[in-house]
């Protein structure tokens, strides 16, 4: 009998044998986008991914206009993109805008930001005020500094009451894209510093005033302190400014210079525009594209490089 009953216990604790790899229960579509997951995957892979699957066919095609029926060019288009001179003067205009305004756009933007972190009097007030320039549209920014900058504008009228000569500053090839990475920095530099500040109001104040103690001044304490904590989400504005500048610029080029005087303000975002709607040379517009996409990946992962967290 106790035999009996050792081989019945025996028997109702042996081990189930494991189940073999892969033949496990599938999860279910649900478990695995929960929520609303898989409409905004949809949403994305619609809307986000397709135009950049799109844009990658079109630059291989000969496709000279919507309603004419494209052929495969294979690399031509590329062959005909690099040894365009136009193209090396839109992609160096779009360098040196970017060299030039992105650099000054961020550290403004970030003292900007630790002046409002202060707390100065009308510091609520001006973080709105700080907001108005990505309120207005970009047709509205463009009459604005049309105004000012044109042979009878404001500017002018300035410099003339000086006893200085004005200029023609959107027709002279060297002062043209100077005019226009100033809009750029007019537009951008206010929403930078408001989100920049949104993160820096984290920085506990306590330490803050025990720098102080310690005879720390606001120099300091902003290079030494809320730069480091805040250089992470810094990166991450700059990176949004970077392709704001890259890929947005075509807009402000269209309303105020059209790329001219010559290619003096050719940006590559707008030779992509020019070529598509102009010229009507979809494949080659497309192959811009490509090369405007990658520069922007590049971009991207260069300053996620230089300002990432280092705390």
């Amino acid at each position: 009998m106790t035999a009996l009953t050792d081989v019945a216990a025996g028997a109702t604790t042996t081990p189930e044998p494991p189940t073999p790899p892969g033949r496990g229960p599938r999860p279910s579509l649900r478990e695995r986008f929960p929520g609303l997951a898989l409409p905004a995957l949809i949403w994305y892979a619609v809307f986000m991914i397709g135009p950049v699957v799109a844009m990658l066919v079109i630059g291989f095609l000969s496709w000279p206009g919507m309603l004419v029926k494209p052929g495969f060019a294979g690399l031509a288009n590329f062959k005909r993109v690099f040894a365009d001179d136009v193209f090396w003067a839109a992609a160096g205009n779009s360098a040196l805008q970017i060299v030039v305004g992105l650099p000054v756009m961020v550290l403004l933007a970030f003292l900007l930001a630790f002046y409002v972190v202060q707390k100065p009097r009308g510091h609520k007030v001006l973080r709105y005020l700080l907001f108005i320039p990505a309120l207005i549209s970009a047709p509205a920014t463009a009459m604005v500094f049309y105004a000012m900058l044109n042979p009878d504008g404001l500017l002018n009228g300035v410099l003339r009451s000086l006893g200085l000569d004005g200029n023609a500053w959107l027709a002279d090839p060297s002062t043209a894209l100077g005019a226009l990475i100033a809009v750029e920095l007019w537009s951008g530099i206010g929403y930078s510093a408001v989100l920049i500040a949104s993160r820096l109001d984290s920085v506990d104040t306590e330490i803050v005033q025990a720098a102080r103690i310690d005879g720390a001044g606001d120099w300091r304490i902003a290079w030494g302190m809320y730069w480091p904590i805040a250089r992470d989400f810094i990166g991450v504005v700059t990176m949004l400014q970077f392709l704001s500048m890259l890929f947005n610029s075509a807009q402000t080029v269209l309303l105020l210079t059209q790329g001219g005087p010559g290619t003096a303000t050719t940006t590559l975002s707008y030779l992509v525009y020019r070529k598509a709607f102009v010229e009507t040379d979809l494949g080659y517009s497309q192959a811009v594209g490509i090369v405007l996409f990658v520069l922007g990946l590049l971009g991207m992962g260069a300053i996620r490089r230089v300002l990432r967290a280092t705390h």
